[in-house]
């Protein structure tokens, strides 16, 4: 009998069809609700691999960088009108 994974982890194999195209699998798809037509970030380092990041993790990342973007302009106006 095959020993079920721990919850919240999967691992699954995909091949890569003529068009650079894979197939997430169905268990993957299921625990991060990925539906047909979503869109997805994936992110590579040639050193790390390719990672295909949940949504809510990028839109942190979003966050993050827009707040740090905009911390800087501010500070920027500041430094100007001083």
């Amino acid at each position: 009998m095959k020993k079920p994974a721990p919850r919240g982890y999967c691992a699954g194999m995909a091949r890569v069809g003529e068009k650079g195209q894979i197939v997430i699998p169905k268990e993957m798809r299921e625990m991060f609700g990925i539906e047909p037509g979503d869109t997805l970030l994936i992110v590579a380092d040639i050193n790390r691999g390719i990672a295909i990041p949940a949504k809510e993790e990028f839109d942190k990342l979003s966050r993050l960088v827009m707040d740090i973007g905009f911390a800087a302009a501010e500070e920027k106006e500041r430094g100007e009108d001083a």
